[in-house]
């Protein structure tokens, strides 16, 4: 069984990503797969009621909606529920909507639950009791893998936790959350689990360190990417077709959230003080305290403007779909990601896989992950980003061996290698 967390929003992230991968794995192991889902609505009785609901909630980007007397009195009582062990209800998923339009966004599931507001219920009740909200199913799992640090147990299952990095307290100020409460909840995962996972020998050094878990209590399996086939064996000729204007090659590539840890700030910095030609392009999947960035791309956008001829050097495009994403990463010169703390850095090793050529920095378990196969600076000095935007954008040569490099070093990630590792781990658990 696994969490649904970061699937509700509809967008999904990196952590989404990571779920669907997990779930796949499982599914190759021969286990039957569960998801556990969250929703703002009171799941039906009636299953085909409760299918419609749950997708058609889907349409809004979050789950947030404004407190009324009715959400409130609901929520008291999901707090006393709390207190005794919660009972998701099934819910059917392709037995009435058609799901193909989330083709690319579910997991691989055999069966799925759902429950009331179940992760922000879970949460306030650790935040006001220190105590976690105990899930039990009619079918009692062996493992029950919660992928992100949640106060969340299922009676009678061996419960592990992936904690990716310990990002809010070793960069404070690049989270939104509140650290007092975020110290008290991975504090009490570390205590709880039977068995934490990690992304990175970075964050297990960390969790170690500053969690005082021993090395046996946690297990560092990497991550793995695997696209669609079809997605990755399209010729250049059907790639460029899809590019929109931009020319194979002709441009460099960010893709992520726009928030403090990507740092966005110096990448439009280093790439304007580089001199390249080519334009940058962001794919930016909402963020937040990015203000200063916006700003930024607003005033190339209006420095550009005054020639109606002129191309903008900036080129920001909202969240794509997973072909699209594909696409523009096969199509670019290189992808520059230069965030200031990842446990792992999915973007990397899909770029590397694809191969294409990276600009990484050395936060967290980036260089780690990267080794030779990419160039790697020094990610609050601005001059070292931009001078690395300058060696890929004009050395042909380095770009092919990085190219070659990373596509080899993406192999040791490979979702064989990935799949031993998970495998090790939950065989030693139960």
């Amino acid at each position: 069984m696994f969490d649904g967390l970061n699937f509700a929003p509809g967008r999904g992230t990196g952590i989404a990503t990571y779920t669907r991968m997990l779930t796949r794995i499982a599914h190759n192991l021969g286990c039957e797969v569960g998801v556990v889902y969250e929703s703002v609505f009171t799941p039906s009785k009636d299953p085909v009621l409760s299918e419609v609901l749950f997708f058609d909630q889907l349409r809004s980007a979050g789950l947030g909606k404004k407190m009324t007397i009715r959400r409130f009195f609901e929520m008291l009582t999901d707090q006393l529920r709390c207190h005794f062990s919660i009972r998701p209800t099934p819910l059917p998923i392709g037995k009435t909507v058609i799901p193909d339009e989330f083709r690319d966004f579910f997991p691989k599931q055999d069966c799925a639950f759902v429950y009331r507001n179940l992760f922000k219920n879970a949460r306030m009740f650790f935040n006001s009791t220190g105590r976690f909200a105990t899930l039990s199913f009619p079918s009692q799992p062996r493992i029950f893998h919660c992928t992100y640090p949640l106060p969340i147990r299922v009676r009678g299952a061996r419960n592990v936790y992936t904690i990716h990095d310990l990002m809010p307290l070793r960069l404070p100020f690049a989270t939104l959350d509140s650290k007092r409460r975020t110290q008290k909840l991975l504090a009490a995962v570390a205590a709880r689990a039977d068995h934490i996972i990690t992304v990175s020998e970075t964050s297990k050094r960390d969790i170690m360190q500053l969690l005082g878990v021993e090395e046996g209590r946690v297990t560092n399996t990497y991550q793995a990417v695997a696209f669609p086939k079809e997605y990755v064996e399209r010729s250049e000729d059907t790639v460029a077709n899809f590019l929109d204007g931009l020319e194979m090659r002709g441009y460099l590539l960010f893709f992520g959230a726009l928030e403090p840890k990507k740092n966005v700030g110096r990448l439009i910095d280093a790439y304007v003080a580089s001199g390249v030609e080519i334009p940058l392009v962001l794919i930016m999947a909402g963020g937040w305290h990015n203000e200063a960035e916006y700003a930024r791309l607003q005033q190339h956008e209006i420095r550009s403007g005054n020639d109606p001829g002129m191309t903008p050097r900036i080129r920001a495009i909202d969240y794509v779909n997973l072909s699209t994403l594909v696409n523009l990463i096969k199509g670019a010169r290189s992808v520059i990601f230069p965030s200031l703390y990842e446990g792992f850095g999915l973007p990397v090793l899909e770029s590397m896989l694809l191969g294409t050529p990276v600009v990484t920095s050395s936060g967290g378990g980036l260089a780690e992950l990267a080794g030779e196969a990419a160039l790697v600076t020094d990610p609050y000095d601005v001059d070292d980003i931009s001078a690395a935007i300058r060696t890929i954008s004009r050395d042909a040569s380095l770009r092919a061996e990085l190219s070659r490099r990373g596509i080899v070093r993406a192999a040791e990630f490979s979702v064989a290698r990935y799949q031993e590792r998970v495998a090790h781990v939950y065989a030693s658990v139960c």
